[in-house]
């Protein structure tokens, strides 16, 4: 009988699989997914808030003015229990009372192990066609636009830790592209602790707080992280580094991103390029000062989230350029003596310069920190087209945690489900069921191949978008668990950072070391690494071992002879100002038209003006338009601004003494002329090596602060217009590095 003939005789009957009758032969043609059989119905295509998807402006968000249950339910009241009588027993049939406190005690899901504390922000991504050569990825191509989700984040604290710990910092970023999601899981930071992920577990265990007492949070200074990384030197290069002042940014604004990892670039005639992904931030490389951080973490332990947030609404949109290192694919995989697989090695960029590829932009703030910043889940193997993997032992082991961690934390195999992590494009994985399953799948055939569903889904192949792996050739070898005789080497690389580091970032390493050492409760430990550090610099490690009271060690070998990458150093350059914050000091006996025009120019610039006043409310009596005030002297401190202006004297105000604010000190404002708490503001932004501007009066200020008004980076007096252009241009550097004096010797 043919096909047609038994189709008409068995169409009135019930059980048919599919909506149509399968072919005897497999279906070979791709073609959508056959629509559901006549008598089937799905939900109605409203989203999880009850809201239509087509019709809502918003259809995630809650709607309907009027309290409800989760089942649409409206309410009188949520106030008080079901009771019987006023002051009787709560009953069990209360509905509401139990559907509010179970939700209520499920609210909150596991931290993540490592990265728990972060912030995330929107954006988009702009490729500039540059690499289209040796990378078909579609999203690199030129003025291709992809939706992003940048995650930064702290990786040893809790998320209920403090921003400016000395600490790695993750960089991760979620492309939405045409070819499906790409995760570019990466750090601040651009190499690793360890070389091979069976470690991972150990040198997390070893940072993290002591399990006996759970102290320190979100800290290295303590003894088992010094033992372990004295123990496994390799990490030394990565603990030098972040020892250095990439170790506490200014902001996630002011930070770089590397991939780590080595990944094979695939290009459109199939060509393969080794290649390093690196994130340059267009506002520059810059850091806190350790005093800075210290209390930054008292006065604002928010600061870089709420840094990040504050500059995306004042339309002040953080920008990086991605780039790329590459390198010819060889069988070895090395470039010019250095190993690509070794993620505790980096290639100097004067040997391979990192080429921009594409430009990030992040332009919007989550409307909902857990639903985004929190339930987003990365992986590095979520992989496009033209991005492949390399045999590196620590990213394999990463393929692995990544995938495992997300099913933990998020309750289940249908993470990617979340709107935060959903693919922009048509997903047909034949994945079914598991917990938090929110797709309403059709058919009946979730296998492969099939026909009771028409054959699909299809396979993909090269020409229709597939994903192929590159066909890599893998050596006969015998199976042994060693590494290569080229990861061996632990101190050239972090040799050459020292060497690579300005005079004042040297002192801020030497001043890293000798701090956190100096938390450690065992002189073994202290020993131990005090040996490390005299295989890479004896002035280095005498400097600390000075600070410690312990002798030197003298180095157990020949110290590397390595050539200096000035790339390394974050001192030098200079960069545009906009987003940057200036603190305007004034009070209404000062000179306001000089603040109203400092302001102007301020915002003209892209800047943020904050005007600090010894009362809250505004400046001014009707001699010009009100002066707003954002922060009060009792509730700054200069580590908010990167420069200040003084605009007058300020003479103590009525709250200005120690029982009411003990930043006043214990000086009697009767006998003072000078608020403290002003002068206590330019004396930090002093030593901090901020710029200084100011007028009318504020010379007296610093006099009061100790200040002399003759150092570098102070400008008093002159017109308002020309001291705000000075202290903007001084912050093209970041910083005023001359007012920080390094030791005589001390080589740059």
């Amino acid at each position: 009988m043919a096909p047609d003939q038994q189709d008409r005789q068995t169409r009135d009957l019930p059980g048919r699989p599919a909506s149509a009758a399968p072919s005897p032969e497999e279906p070979t043609e791709p073609r959508e997914p056959l629509p559901p059989k006549e008598d089937q119905a799905a939900p109605a295509d409203v989203s999880a808030t009850g809201r239509d998807w087509h019709e809502a402006r918003h259809p995630r968000a809650q709607g309907g003015a009027h309290h409800t249950t989760a089942q649409g339910l409206r309410l009188p009241d949520t106030d008080h229990s079901l009771k019987a009588g006023v002051r009787g027993p709560v009953l069990l049939q209360d509905h509401h009372l139990r559907e509010k406190i179970t939700h209520f005690d499920h609210e909150r899901i596991p931290e993540r192990v490592v990265h728990a504390r972060g912030a995330g922000a929107h954006g988009v991504f702009t490729g500039y066609g540059t690499a289209s050569h040796i990378c078909r990825a579609a999203f690199l191509a030129k003025d291709a636009e992809t939706p992003v989700f940048v995650r930064f984040s702290t990786v040893v604290g809790s998320r209920g830790s403090a921003d400016t710990v000395r600490d790695t910092r993750g960089f991760a970023t979620k492309f939405y592209t045409s070819e499906g999601v790409f995760d570019l899981v990466g750090n601040n930071i651009p190499v690793f602790f360890i070389q091979d992920a069976v470690k991972f577990p150990d040198v997390v265990h070893a940072a993290k707080p002591h399990p006996d007492r759970e102290i320190p949070q979100a800290q290295s200074a303590h003894d088992t992280f010094w033992d372990f990384v004295s123990l496994h030197t390799e990490a030394t290069f990565h603990t030098m580094m972040f020892m250095s002042d990439r170790g506490i940014p200014r902001s996630f604004r002011m930070m770089e991103g590397f991939g780590v990892h080595t990944f094979r670039l695939v290009g459109p005639d199939g060509g393969t390029t080794l290649a390093k992904f690196h994130w340059k931030p267009r506002a520059g490389v810059h850091s806190l000062v350790w005093e800075e951080a210290q209390i930054i973490n008292g006065v604002d332990p928010d600061f870089h989230r709420r840094d990040l947030a504050d500059a995306i609404e004042a339309g002040a949109h953080p920008q990086w350029e991605l780039g790329v290192q590459t390198f010819p694919d060889t069988p070895e995989q090395t470039f010019q003596g250095i190993d690509l697989l070794d993620p505790t090695k980096i290639v100097p960029e004067e040997m391979a310069p990192v080429q921009p590829v594409g430009l990030l932009t992040l332009n919007a703030n989550p409307s909902n920190f857990f639903a985004e910043t929190e339930q987003v889940a990365f992986h590095p193997g979520h992989l496009v087209p033209g991005v492949d993997l390399t045999d590196d032992a620590l990213l394999a082991g990463r393929l692995f945690s990544y995938l495992d961690t997300q099913i933990s934390r998020l309750g289940g195999p249908n993470f990617a489900q979340l709107p935060i992590n959903r693919p922009h494009v048509p997903v047909n994985d034949m994945h079914r069921d598991g917990m938090h399953q929110t797709a309403v799948h059709e058919g009946v055939a979730p296998y492969r191949p099939n026909s009771l569903d028409g054959g699909c889904p299809f396979a993909a192949g090269a020409g229709a978008g597939g994903y192929l792996e590159t066909p890599v050739a893998v050596p006969a070898a015998t199976k042994q668990r060693r590494a290569p005789a080229s990861f061996l080497d632990h101190t050239s690389q972090p040799r050459m950072f020292w060497l690579s580091l300005s005079p004042v970032e040297r002192e801020h390493l030497i001043a890293a070391y000798t701090f956190e050492l100096g938390k450690c409760y065992e002189n073994a430990v202290k020993e131990r690494v005090l040996g490390v550090l005299a295989d890479i610099d004896g002035e280095l490690c005498e400097a600390v071992a000075e600070g410690l009271g312990l002798p030197a060690p003298a180095p157990s070998g020949p110290l590397p002879s390595v050539p200096a990458s000035p790339a390394l150093s974050q001192v030098g350059g200079t960069w545009p100002a906009a987003g940057r914050i200036i603190g305007i000091v004034a009070d209404d006996k000062g000179d306001l038209d000089g603040v109203r025009a400092a302001r102007e120019k301020i915002l003209a610039g892209g800047m943020v003006p904050l005007v600090v006043a010894p009362a809250g409310g505004t400046l001014g009596d009707g001699g010009g338009e009100p002066i707003v005030v954002q922060r009060t002297l009792a509730a700054a401190r200069s580590v908010e601004f990167d420069a200040l202006l003084l605009a007058g004297r300020l003479a103590p105000a009525p709250d200005s003494y120690g029982a009411r604010d003990a930043k006043a000190g214990v000086a009697d404002p009767a006998e003072s002329t000078v608020d403290p708490r002003a002068a206590l503001l330019a004396g930090e932004a002093f030593r901090h090596a901020k710029p200084i501007g100011g007028w009318s009066g504020a010379e007296e200020v610093l006099a009061a602060a100790g200040c002399p008004v003759s150092a570098p980076g102070v400008l008093l007096n002159g017109p308002v217009d020309t001291v705000v252009a000075g202290v903007v241009n001084l912050l093209a550097g970041h910083r005023v590095w001359e007012r920080f004096p390094a030791r005589a010797g001390l080589g740059g």
